[in-house]
């Protein structure tokens, strides 16, 4: 019965153009498998005490669109993707509880505004790390979770239901080549480089940017998911060579121009 909702919502998810589903037992909450481990109020069943297990639903930002950020190009594209994420994961928590699962879904985000989150940096639940024990990728040193097939360029949210499914398995082979990309292009030096958890983003440094960009109608600020050379979506937008990304390379000058452009237009 359960492997059979499993491919179900598989199947829906597919139909919904929703790239990646994974699925995690509540339980796994309660064996810390590094520390700082998620806290017991911040654990699916403090949130849903029905709650069995996680489905947490991905979509990615485009590659292309994130290379023109901070641009109102990709604030409209981030925006889109979040709508999507609450749209769907209120369908699938629907479809659940339809046939006799009682599910509810968790939005993408959990803070009000940039200024809530920058006095308190953080949300009642974490789909990194949802995504993280539903098999869907593991941690980089820039605090994002890389994915194989977009690495840190896709946005999570979770769907806590009754329902007992099984579990994928945890993605332990690191993604992170520790190329040092995203330390060295962030504009507020907010990643020190230490491997996660040890290297947490400094989060109030990076907030306290994107609030400035959101006042230029340019968040969020994206460059450490830009320059991120993990992801399967590289080869599909032939953005391989990280050369792109070197504003003295003249084979890429057509890209810089084309960013400039769009940098240009749409924000204060």
């Amino acid at each position: 019965m359960t492997d059979t909702l499993k491919q179900q919502i598989t199947r829906k998810c597919a139909e919904l153009d929703i790239p990646l589903a994974g699925f995690a037992s509540a339980d796994r909450w309660e064996v810390p498998l590094f520390e700082p481990w998620v806290p017991e109020e911040f654990r699916p069943g403090s949130i849903f005490p029905e709650v069995k297990t996680v489905i947490v639903i991905g979509m990615p930002v485009s590659l292309p669109i994130v290379d023109t950020s901070p641009s109102i190009y990709y604030h409209e594209l981030y925006r889109t993707v979040n709508a999507l994420l609450d749209q769907n994961g209120y369908r699938i928590a629907s479809f659940l509880t339809e046939r006799g699962f009682p599910s509810v879904w968790v939005p993408r985000d959990g803070y009000g505004s940039i200024e809530v989150l920058k006095e308190k940096p953080v949300a009642f639940f974490s789909h990194r790390h949802a995504a993280y024990l539903a098999g869907l990728g593991n941690f980089g040193i820039n605090n994002t979770l890389l994915t194989p097939e977009f690495g840190p360029r896709v946005r999570f949210a979770s769907i806590f239901t009754e329902a007992d499914i099984p579990s994928d398995t945890i993605l332990e082979k690191p993604l992170c080549i520790r190329c040092m990309r995203c330390v060295n292009a962030c504009p507020v030096n907010a990643i020190d480089g230490k491997d996660y958890p040890s290297g947490l983003t400094a989060k109030k440094a990076c907030a306290t940017r994107s609030e400035g960009l959101s006042k230029r109608f340019i968040s969020p600020c994206g460059i450490c998911i830009r320059v991120c050379p993990v992801g399967r979506d590289r080869a599909q937008y032939h953005r391989e060579d990280m050369g792109i990304y070197d504003e003295g390379d003249a084979r890429f000058s057509p890209y810089h121009r084309a960013w400039k452009h769009v940098r240009s237009y749409g924000g204060r």
